[in-house]
């Protein structure tokens, strides 16, 4: 513990239910309401869009239950930071933890809340979006814009009051979230199911065909082989896999949670298998519902707007819009409470602005919390945060992959210390989880070329700042 923080302690107060929560609070946003859109115009069919989900479901599973033996070992607040610091070397795990604050967390943070402002709107016209409240001339701050900033800035206030609070919103968010979405499917299969439109949905479920709309808005099909059947999949899995993201944000927060070296990989494994069997389920319903090509061309890709309206009539769009608004608050809890954690050891490590490496009185990083609720404000005035997402798909896949090789170093670096959880399926699971992610970062590589590149420039730019970093801190020291 760095001299600038002997008297305050980050205190184990979170259990098993709360880490739960904290795994699939952050998984679920607005994504399940949305991807299934791109997924079936890029693919074309019932049984391709179904294989996305449970594909994306099983890769995520194995990579939780992989990062169960890194947090088993290394039960320290940052989580995904530490492991690759001890896994490789500090510059590595810098260049995660800088491309985590520039763009990954602040930017789902911002991402997310635009996403509640969005739905906000639907509910109460009056704060929408398209209500500019200060034109600046460079850039016009709407009432959306507003919203979306003061739930962040709320959320960070009573993080900043102790993880309890903030543990209390999560589960009681998340369970709202989790219960919704079940009664969602519920009502989908008893009320709003229709045996023609199943059957039809599945008639030709494995044909996979890239659909369009031509200018008199007739659907034109385009069968898919080959290469541009692979790019189709990257496509796909981009989106299914991002909306199942953020299951490792309790790792960040170990140094919170009671008897970590269990409760975690416990915890992202239930909370994994719980967000896949819900998103699993939300696509059949999708299926037995709504025709397909309602689902691939759903007006602004809103597929949950389009199911619930089916299920409950004009009353069902409002009820959706309620239910994103309680999913994305619930999940920007999750992304805000644990980001901090990741910049306190940064801090630690000299890496970080120094005053994010202490704790208030509540035994919170409160600097770091507000730091990140600064830059994720200021990103969500910039209207670009969701192309900085874009940009970093590559890069994040490139992380995921060097923690899960990571396994392999240690068990041969540092074989001596306890594992207490190890990873599941080792080294066979562990090898797929390499396999698949990789491939799907040379074919995004490959198919979406400007966003790969970028977003490895983006990761390269923290080359110098760690360096100058360092240099600073030396002279400090």
């Amino acid at each position: 513990m760095s001299a600038i923080n002997q008297k305050q302690q980050f205190k184990p107060s979170l259990g098993l239910l709360d880490a739960t929560m904290l795994v699939a609070g952050s998984m679920i946003g607005s994504g399940i309401f949305i991807v299934s859109a791109e997924i079936s115009y890029s693919l074309g069919s019932a049984g391709w869009l179904t294989a996305m989900w449970v594909l994306a479901g099983l890769v995520t599973i194995i990579a939780a239950m992989s990062y169960g033996e890194l947090s088993g070992m290394y039960p320290k607040a940052g989580g995904q930071y530490v492991y690759l610091r001890e896994a490789y070397n500090p510059f590595i795990a810098f260049l995660f933890g800088w491309t985590q604050f520039g763009v990954i967390q602040t930017g789902t943070i911002a991402a997310v809340a635009m996403a509640f402002a969005k739905y906000t709107d639907y509910v109460f016209p009056v704060l929408g979006e398209s209500r500019v409240v200060l034109p600046l001339g460079f850039i016009d701050i709407t009432m959306g814009q507003i919203v979306a900033i003061a739930s962040v800035v709320l959320l960070t206030y009573i993080n900043t009051k102790g993880v309890k609070h903030g543990k209390i919103l999560q589960t009681v968010f998340t369970l709202a979230k989790l219960l919704s979405l079940f009664g969602l499917i519920i009502f989908g299969f008893l009320l709003g199911a229709k045996a023609e439109i199943w059957n039809a949905n599945w008639a030709n479920a494995w044909t996979p065909a890239h659909l369009t709309k031509d200018s008199a808005g007739n659907i034109l099909s385009t069968g898919l082989s080959g290469i541009a059947l692979l790019g189709a999949i990257a496509v796909s899995m981009k989106g299914s896999l991002f909306s199942s993201d953020a299951w490792n944000n309790v790792t960040f927060i170990a140094a919170e949670i009671k008897n970590p070296q269990k409760n975690i990989g416990r915890s992202l494994f239930l909370g994994t298998f719980i967000v896949t069997s819900v998103y699993v389920l939300t696509n059949l319903m999708y299926l037995s519902v709504l025709p397909f090509n309602d689902i691939a061309f759903a007006p602004n890709e809103r597929v949950g707007v389009a199911a619930a309206e089916a299920i409950f009539g004009a009353a069902g769009s409002i009820a959706i819009a309620v239910m994103i608004m309680v999913s994305t608050f619930g999940c920007n809890n999750g992304l805000i409470l644990s980001g901090a954690r990741m910049y306190y050891t940064m801090a630690e490590d000299g890496v970080f602005i120094r005053k994010a490496a202490i704790l208030n009185k509540n035994d919170v990083p409160a600097n770091g919390l507000w730091l990140q609720c600064l830059w994720a404000s200021i990103l969500c005035l910039s209207g670009s945060y969701n192309k900085l997402l874009a940009l970093v798909i590559f890069g994040v896949l490139l992380f995921y992959v060097l923690t899960i090789i990571g396994i392999f170093r240690l068990r041969k670096t540092q074989p001596d210390v306890p594992r207490p959880y190890k990873a599941f399926g080792y080294p066979v699971l562990p090898a797929i989880y390499v396999a698949v992610a990789s491939g799907l970062a040379l074919l995004l590589l490959y198919t979406e070329t400007t966003y790969a590149l970028f977003g490895l420039g983006i990761i390269l730019i923290g080359i110098p700042i760690y360096y100058l970093a360092r240099s600073a801190n030396k002279k400090t020291v």
